[in-house]
């Protein structure tokens, strides 16, 4: 049996389809891990929803970003924006079904030594810290928590991490570290507005796996959401959003033998990630 990570989606179904063929992925024995961000700005993030919830156990799935953001506009909390591609999923008769399985994936997914999120991890949690928080959240999600929680995790701006308003703001600063973090602080604070390559971060900001204080080494933590620092394996992590939606490849590792499988974008021309690149946030 063998655990695949697969990248960011975003709605990007042929692609998929052309990476299990690929990677030999056998549903009767091997896993499926996502990173997150299944729906979103790709053409078909409806046939992804319903190919990867088919999977039934043979994947995992931690939430992303776009993926809360899907949710949070079933619940009427936010907005429509421009780039986004969920109209299909918010009309279809199995609406219902797809978002409440969507809304029932877990934030954080440990077998050690791997940690599956879609961001990061700040620099101050142990894996513990981590996985309680992942548990939490995963409940507030179907809970009257969610509203508030959706709403602020949409939010570009950050609350201090220590002494929150509550416990509401505690999780809203947990889910926001979980599925946006890319650079920080050396204090642990999130830097807002920067997505580009990690070696353009504006002083005093710095990937969040590079901080020298960084607790929680004895585990490999393995994420997407950061498509300008492509694949990259490091003491620790190993990233693997390469940007399918726009242009790039759809990568995978195989976690026993640390295997790459990587299929060009089906759904959009590489030569094109400039000028999609445009819209990204």
């Amino acid at each position: 049996m063998g655990t695949i990570v697969i990248g960011d989606v975003q709605g990007c179904l042929l692609t998929l389809e052309r990476l299990l063929a690929v990677s030999g992925f056998d549903e009767a024995k091997d896993r499926l891990w996502f990173t997150g961000d299944l729906v979103n700005r790709g053409p078909d993030s409806l046939g992804v929803l319903r190919r990867v919830r088919s999977l039934g156990d043979s994947a995992v799935v931690v939430l992303g970003n776009h993926d809360l953001h899907l949710l949070a506009r079933a619940a009427g909390v936010v907005s429509a924006k421009d780039s986004d591609s969920l109209d299909a999923v918010l009309a279809a008769p199995d609406r219902d079904e797809l978002l409440d399985w969507l809304r029932r994936r877990p934030l954080v997914h440990h077998e050690s030594p791997h940690l599956l999120v879609h961001a990061g991890l700040h620099p101050r949690w142990t894996v513990e810290t981590a996985v309680s928080l992942g548990d939490e959240l995963r409940e507030a999600l179907s809970s009257p928590l969610a509203a508030p929680l959706l709403r602020a995790q949409a939010l570009k701006s950050d609350a201090p991490l220590m002494n929150p308003p509550g416990r509401t703001g505690v999780l809203a600063v947990a889910l926001r570290v979980l599925t946006r973090m890319r650079t920080c602080t050396v204090r642990g604070e999130m830097c807002h507005g920067f997505s580009g390559p990690p070696e353009k971060a504006p002083f005093p900001c710095r990937p969040w796996f590079e901080i020298p204080s960084r607790r929680g080494p004895d585990v490999t933590v393995v994420f997407g959401h950061w498509s300008a620092l492509g694949f990259r394996r490091g003491p620790g992590f190993v990233s693997l959003d390469t940007g399918c939606v726009w242009g790039g490849p759809l990568s995978a590792i195989r976690l026993e033998d640390g295997a790459l499988f990587q299929v060009e974008s089906a759904e959009l021309p590489t030569g094109r990630v400039e000028e999609q690149a445009k819209l990204k946030s």
